[in-house]
């Protein structure tokens, strides 16, 4: 098991460096090179091109069965749930195959919305209760997908 960043505009990185550290579990990052950083930490860093979806299909690339990817987007999550990884946003949602067609449903008609000219509300701001779901949630995806390695 690795656990794959969809890093240009992560908020938890560090919180993801911390748990994987205690568990010994590979972090690979995965920035343009437009977001690049470089904080020491003792993780795998894979450049891309800024170009959109550059970052994705590196993701997309490397993840296996049983890997974790932390990402925002839905059609990216998607795919890996497919190839039988799992997946959770820097607000800790855990996507699940029984709720990501409906996702990727509200994300198209979004889309349509944005193209007739309507506008469409982003994110609410970042709250500690955000910070809170992530490191639970993404303590018992790793929980979760360290049992279901065993089956890969």
């Amino acid at each position: 098991m690795k656990i794959l960043v969809d890093g240009d505009s992560c908020p938890v990185k560090e919180t993801i460096v911390e748990i994987a550290a205690q568990r010994k579990i590979a972090v690979v990052f995965v920035v343009s090179t437009s977001g690049y950083f470089d904080r020491g930490w003792k993780v795998e860093t894979v450049l891309v091109d800024s170009l959109p979806q550059a970052a994705d299909i590196a993701i997309i690339n490397r993840a296996e069965a049983g890997d974790i990817v932390v990402t925002q987007d839905y059609g990216l999550a998607s795919i890996v749930l497919g190839k039988k990884g799992m997946a959770i946003t820097p607000r800790g949602r855990i996507f699940r195959d029984r709720t990501i067609e409906s996702l990727l449903e509200r994300r198209y008609l979004h889309h349509e919305a944005r193209k007739a000219g309507v506008r469409v509300k982003g994110p609410k701001k970042r709250s500690s209760e955000d910070e809170r779901r992530f490191r639970e949630n993404f303590i018992r995806l790793l929980d979760e997908c360290s049992r279901c390695s065993a089956k890969f």
